[in-house]
């Protein structure tokens, strides 16, 4: 666990950082391509999207299966550092909901990666997470705001609903009935697409630091 004085220490190290024209995908299976043929998930989408249009924007994958976000703040400070983004796409918190892991840990966790990346010059966009009903309705509700209470505090861009479009369709998913399959990844790229609407203008701008 990340201390409030390493948090500190963190905060001052990334703020040395310069942003040039790169995305960085901080995420879980829903953004790694689990199960899926390489070079077919919602993160290649956006990545050809951005050549097509000419864009000199780069994007770097940095999701893993199995992510929860300790994982991801753990592992954020150091990807800041060596990867520079101007936008970071914030994809994390599903596991910790799977595993029943507290929610305002979880809040806790992400706010600190919102604030790393702030802080090093990054844009965020933060990804909406649901789960199912069965997880009980008030932590299934809670974790449901979650998402839009941190977005509003840390005035930052957020996509409601990472998987709008899918559910209750099982023709979208894989068969754990979980994970979206590759049928679903145009829906989830044109859901983030969408979603960074507010820096398209920047991603036009091709900028060089």
């Amino acid at each position: 666990m990340i201390t409030a004085g390493l948090f500190c220490l963190l905060l001052t190290f990334v703020t040395s950082s310069y942003a040039n024209n790169s995305i960085l995908v901080m995420g879980d299976s829903l953004s790694a391509e689990y199960g899926l043929a390489r070079g077919t998930g919602w993160v290649k989408l956006l990545e050809e999207q951005l050549q097509k249009q000419g864009s000199s924007w780069t994007v770097f994958n940095a999701s893993i299966s199995g992510e929860t976000s300790s994982g991801g703040l753990t592992r954020l400070p150091k990807l800041l550092e060596q990867k520079k983004p101007s936008i970071v796409l914030l994809e994390l918190g599903a596991n910790d909901a799977l595993r029943g892991l507290s929610i305002d840990q979880t809040e806790n966790n992400l706010r600190k990666m919102i604030q790393l990346s702030k802080r090093s010059g990054a844009k965020v966009l933060l990804f909406g997470i649901q789960i199912p009903p069965n997880y009980g309705q008030v932590y299934t509700k809670r974790f449901k705001e979650l998402f839009a209470k941190l977005a509003a505090q840390e005035r930052i861009e957020s996509l409601p609903f990472f998987m709008q479009g899918l559910a209750p369709q099982t023709d979208f998913f894989q068969g754990d009935n979980i994970h979206p399959n590759e049928k679903a990844q145009a829906i989830l790229y044109k859901n983030v697409w969408n979603a960074m609407s507010p820096y398209q203008n920047l991603l036009r701008s091709n900028p060089t630091q």
